[in-house]
């Protein structure tokens, strides 16, 4: 039997803002970014870091910086948002300017990774897990620009420094849940089954998802914690009900607009053709518009017309 966990969002908000509990955030993004030495410094300020109960519930952020110096930018989105790209490069923006300070030198700027776990199906597309990147590319070639940047290295060795790429500009991981079939390929999907079902794909083996099946078990809240917590899903299920239901009467209401205009093409196009029956009649242009409804310039536009495909 499987255990039943906490959302991931729920925990973001409470568990994981917890030192102690940085193992379960650091093996998602081990998992994330292939890189099992990804190790978390501390929790940076976010928008969504209250605890009040009036806290929006369609999303939960988070901002930590990692042993390299890296600002790295969690957030799930429960629904859909206008404009999510553009405000996210609004986020990040303000992310690399807020630890910027006036004066500073420009190679000390915030390198910044943004991860966003969304819970609806944003563009097109044909996979569950997206990474991009600014990227420089000759017109004419194609090939990327690649531009290195000196490092020392320990003076016990030689030589004293090494070239390494820069990767300065901003990255993205856009995670779509719904679009995640539950198949396992990789570390990363035993996260994002997690995330998606709440509970632990049988037979995970991805670093540290032992102490998120652990340390995010419902059985270990409190009576309080599980009522604060009951709360939070059912204010997510309004959410979302909201949502869908104003996506509905927005259907319904395009639907009978739909109709309307076409019951007018319709009528127009009914009134048109028996017009061009009684001119050819040789009814006069008033008797046309006292049968048909339409007006002798409307008419007389119609006459002109069947002229114009008779030359």
């Amino acid at each position: 039997m499987h255990k039943k966990l906490i959302r991931f969002d729920w925990a973001m908000k409470t568990l994981l803002r917890d030192k102690a509990n940085f193992d379960v955030l650091e093996g998602f993004l081990c998992a994330l970014f292939e890189d099992d030495n990804i190790k978390i410094l501390h929790i940076l300020e976010s928008e969504t870091n209250s605890e009040d109960e009036n806290d929006k519930f369609n999303r939960v952020d988070m901002l930590v910086q990692d042993s390299q110096n890296r600002k790295i930018y969690i957030e799930i989105q429960n629904t859909r948002e206008t404009d999510y790209l553009e405000s996210l490069l609004y986020a990040t923006s303000k992310i690399i300017v807020e630890h910027q300070d006036l004066g500073e030198n420009f190679k000390d700027i915030s390198k910044v990774i943004s991860i966003s776990i969304l819970y609806f199906n944003l563009g097109t597309g044909d996979d569950y897990i997206y990474y991009g990147t600014n990227e420089f590319k000759g017109l004419n070639t194609g090939h990327q620009l690649i531009v290195k940047k000196r490092i020392e290295i320990s003076a016990m060795l030689e030589p004293k420094y090494k070239f390494v790429e820069k990767k300065i500009f901003p990255e993205y991981y856009l995670i779509t849940v719904e679009r995640y079939k539950n198949i396992v390929q990789k570390r990363i999907d035993e996260w994002i089954y997690m995330i998606k079902n709440n509970e632990i794909a049988e037979g995970s083996k991805s670093k540290n998802i032992d102490k998120a099946k652990q340390k995010l078990a419902e059985m270990n809240m409190t009576e309080e914690e599980r009522k604060i917590y009951e709360k939070y899903l059912i204010n997510l299920a309004k959410d979302r009900d909201v949502v869908n239901t104003a996506k509905e009467e927005g259907i319904e209401e395009g639907m009978k607009e739909g109709m309307k205009k076409g019951e007018k093409i319709g009528v127009k196009k009914k009134a048109k053709n028996t017009t061009i029956k009684l001119i050819k009649r040789s009814i006069s242009n008033k008797e046309i518009s006292e049968i048909t409804d339409l007006s002798i310039s409307e008419i007389e536009e119609i006459c002109n017309e069947m002229k114009n495909n008779d030359k």
